[in-house]
């Protein structure tokens, strides 16, 4: 389990956390979210010890991780892939760790096979795909066997296979009661993986909920409708709180009615209708609208016109800077 309560991260007059309490259970895998700039990245570093909290604590497993006497074995971590040494082999990086903690390398072989590092095992860490690296962070993670995995963007730069490997690996460790926290900025992935979510914008907490109800929260339920009199129908739907949009020629999406009431309606003014889809909205449509006040870094669409009052923003390493 990790626990922050009040948990508080200043860089000079850069506020990078702001007092956020949450906890991360046991037995099922939590997502952390936010749009670059949130604060994500200096909460897991404040989780593993890496930075000092300005206020507030937070624990893993009833306890900081620096009180750890076998911290591989608590907390396995994949912050930032490229901190390794690039004149190491793989299999030389995973046994140097092992040997400060007496884990035998046996157990090095059997994470560099769980990870799909066999054929490269040898080979030096300098000449390795950003994939490959990817890899080499979850062996390094897994080494301990620990009871609780941080993982930050493990899915960077994986084809599909490794993707999806991730995705059934830490749904895997979650059913056997480990702890499992994941940063990732791919929604449809998240939505595929992650159990609970906890969203975070301007270093607050925006979100902390099961994945289905930050999606109700975030969006509105939508009817695709489809038939020969739709605009007839469109007509009849309207209202203060309907929305209608013709997608095409004799097809509706309708927000603001359920499926039902829209059944009802079309039979009882003799509308033929040849669908009636209820359809849910997404996870990444529910971030959206979560974090569109929260957003940091705002882009435009070539062509557009310009925001009226540009802002420029830093993060919160470049304003200690």
């Amino acid at each position: 389990m990790i626990e922050a309560v009040g948990l508080t991260k200043r860089y000079g007059d850069k506020l990078a956390v702001d007092h956020i309490s949450f906890t991360v259970q046991p037995g099922k895998v939590t997502g952390f979210l936010g749009p670059n700039g949130a604060g994500k990245s200096t909460t897991m570093r404040m989780i593993m010890g890496l930075d000092r909290p300005t206020d507030g604590s937070v624990t893993v497993n009833g306890a900081p991780y620096a009180s750890f006497r076998s911290p591989l074995s608590e907390v396995g971590a994949l912050l930032e892939a490229k901190a390794v040494h690039t004149g190491r082999s793989a299999r030389n990086h995973l046994r140097a760790l092992a040997a400060t903690h007496g884990i035998k390398d046996s157990r090095v072989d059997e994470v560099i096979e769980m990870t799909g590092l066999t054929a490269v095992a040898r080979r030096r860490v300098g000449g390795f795909s950003l994939g490959m690296g990817q890899r080499l962070g979850i062996a390094t993670a897994l080494l301990g066997d620990p009871r609780t995995l941080i993982l930050d963007e493990p899915v960077n730069g994986l084809d599909p296979e490794g993707v999806l490997w991730v995705r059934n690996l830490v749904k895997y460790l979650a059913s056997e009661g480990r702890t499992v926290f994941l940063s990732s900025h791919l929604m449809s992935e998240m939505a595929l993986t992650a159990d609970h979510l906890v969203v975070i914008g301007r270093g607050r907490i925006i979100a902390d909920a099961p994945v289905a109800e930050v999606v109700a929260r975030g969006t509105r339920a939508t009817v695709r409708v489809r038939s020969p009199q739709a605009t007839d129908l469109a007509a009849r739907l309207a209202g203060a709180d309907v929305q209608v949009n013709a997608l095409e020629p004799g097809l509706l999406e309708v927000l603001g009615r359920t499926a039902e009431q829209i059944g009802d309606l079309a039979a009882a003014n003799g509308v033929t209708l040849h669908e009636l889809t209820p359809v849910s909205g997404s996870l990444e449509e529910a971030y959206m609208s979560l974090t569109q006040d929260e957003v940091e870094y705002h882009t435009t669409t070539p062509g557009a016109p310009a925001a009226a009052n540009p802002t420029t923003v830093t993060t919160a390493e470049e304003a200690a800077r």
